[in-house]
């Protein structure tokens, strides 16, 4: 029996177009509400919808709510999850709904995003859900809000163990004070079953899905739980869990190089960078390199003192430039500032960071899907391989530290593989395609979020592209001689099997179909 409550909501920054970097405790605090009105509309699937009301809300938002086990294993504790749905303008050649699975607020998601959906809402019902990580950031206890450690970048055995038992402690404290049980059922897997609950709730046989995110790590887990309740799916800045943590961090490295060699370009041809006329990647590295010897002082009215580090620092390199190029001129000016000795610039997102990843409440929303270190066998392993890959990186990355000292079982644990394929850099793996059957992978360069509207819409993406990720150009234009029969088999035999696909996509009858965006300004596609 479905539960229906009344609906409220929270606004954040964001949208369902962009990607969602935080899911912080502070947002609580800045909450508006969102709530329905008396009215109320019965669909067959077991919902009710209500026209959500406040500020912004865009014109047939509907709200409604459901119940799901907090344990899906003992699923005697509930929480309510909130809802929201656009239906489709087109309600004669609506085709089904698509879901989007956020890194947490999906309802603002949805509801900021509204305005750039119209076309894929013609024929389509969009539904946005809260997941249940927003359930525990609004009744997480104080114990779980302070950080458990300053984490630093252990240089030995000794500092390890000692950094990870702090975080036992903290991470155990956090766990004895919550009474909702939410704090060790916050792992994809769980959420994957939330999802399959409101797909039975909305009465749809299949779905089509966007995630973005971590919502794309519980989308990877629906995909191997659900794979025939997946009509298409489209992820954005999904983690690559498939072969651990520490192991798609190895995968970004090269990422961060690329990114500030883009932006040395950026500024070199830009008067208004900070850095015009120097070398600006020389600059960041001279930084580094002197903020480990010598850290800088900080101070953040939000989180307190600190200090810089270069390995702090390596954790702040701007994924992209920002609208007009907004985050590279900041980065620019405070690269300028903390290169004289003045970290203010950073001083607010570096402190953030330390604290969050070092914040128990935080923690327990990914520590669950093996987001850490194992031992420092495995850390030692990771520091050996991200020397050859980006030296200047090479320390500990700081999101999975705080996870070295995880208490309990890891409930999602990295899946895995089905074809396991021989090493490559990042932006060449394409594990995700490799969670569900009869799927078809594509890679394109920065832009396929272009064509994520189409994707949802008709279960395709533009041709295939050539590889352009500069850490691929090691691979082999053609085939070894000696393995050209073998090589020419297996794409006779792909090309049949995308033909024999695309006939049953256009029958409808297609198993299930996913696209995503990988995390190096590079985009995945799998159908």
């Amino acid at each position: 029996m479905i539960t229906i409550r009344a609906m409220k909501s929270s606004k954040r920054h964001g949208g369902i177009c962009g990607r969602s970097r935080r899911l912080v405790i502070a947002v609580v605090a800045a909450l508006a509400v969102m709530s329905p009105t008396a009215s109320a509309a019965s669909d067959d699937g077991g919902l009710t919808w209500r026209a959500c009301e406040g500020e912004g809300t865009p014109t047939g938002l509907q709200c409604a709510a459901i119940e799901v086990p907090v344990d899906w294993a003992q699923p005697d504790g509930k929480i309510t999850l909130d809802l929201a749905r656009l239906s489709a303008t087109e309600p004669a050649g609506r085709i089904g709904s698509v879901l989007s699975i956020s890194g947490g607020y999906g309802i603002e998601d949805l509801s900021r995003g509204a305005a750039n959906l119209t076309e894929l809402r013609r024929r389509f019902d969009l539904v946005g859900f809260n997941t249940r990580t927003t359930v525990w950031i609004t009744q997480m206890p104080e114990a779980c809000k302070e950080p458990g450690a300053v984490l630093h970048d252990p240089r030995n055995k000794k500092q390890y163990t000692a950094q990870a038992a702090a975080m036992t402690k903290a991470l155990t404290t956090c766990q004895q004070a919550d009474a909702t049980g939410l704090f060790t059922h916050l792992d994809a897997l769980s959420i994957a079953r939330d999802v399959e609950a409101i797909r039975q709730a909305l009465g749809e046989q299949r779905l089509s899905f966007t995630a973005h995110s971590l919502g794309g790590v519980a989308a990877a887990a629906y995909a191997r739980l659900f794979p025939q309740r997946i009509r298409a799916m489209y992820v954005d800045s999904v983690g690559n869990q498939t072969k651990g943590w520490p192991a798609h961090h190895l995968q970004l490295l090269p990422v961060s190089q690329r990114m500030i060699a883009r932006f040395a370009e950026w500024c070199a041809d830009t008067p208004a960078c900070a850095l015009h006329g120097q070398d600006a990647e020389a600059v960041w590295r001279r930084l580094l390199r002197a903020a480990d010897r010598h850290p800088i002082p900080v101070t953040s009215p939000q989180h307190g003192t600190g200090k810089l580090t270069g390995w702090l620092l390596g954790a702040l390199v701007p994924r992209d430039p920002g609208p007009q190029n907004a985050d590279w001129l900041t980065f620019a000016t405070s690269v300028d500032k903390a290169a004289r000795g003045d970290g203010s610039g950073f001083a607010d997102v570096a402190l953030f960071t330390a604290r969050y990843s070092a914040t128990p409440g935080a923690l327990a929303m990914s520590c669950g899907d093996e987001r850490g270190y194992t031992s420092y066998a495995q850390l030692e392993d990771f520091l050996g391989k991200a020397r050859k890959i980006a030296p200047e990186y090479a320390g500990a990355e700081i999101s999975l530290l705080g996870c070295t000292g995880w208490p309990l079982p890891v409930a999602n644990p990295a899946p895995p593989t089905a074809h396991p394929r021989p090493a490559a850099p990042a932006g060449c793996r394409h594990h995700m395609g490799e969670l569900p059957p009869n799927q078809e992978l594509h890679q394109h360069d920065p832009g396929i979020g272009d064509h994520r509207l189409r994707r949802a819409r008709t279960r395709h993406l533009p041709v295939r592209q050539e590889m352009s990720d500069p850490a691929c150009h090691h691979l082999p234009d053609r085939p070894d001689p000696a393995q050209a029969g073998h090589h020419l088999s297996s794409r006779r035999a792909t090309r049949r099997a995308r033909r024999r696909r695309h006939k049953q996509a256009r029958r409808g009858d297609h198993p299930s179909m996913v696209s995503g965006w990988s995390d190096d300004s590079g985009g995945v596609a799998i159908s």
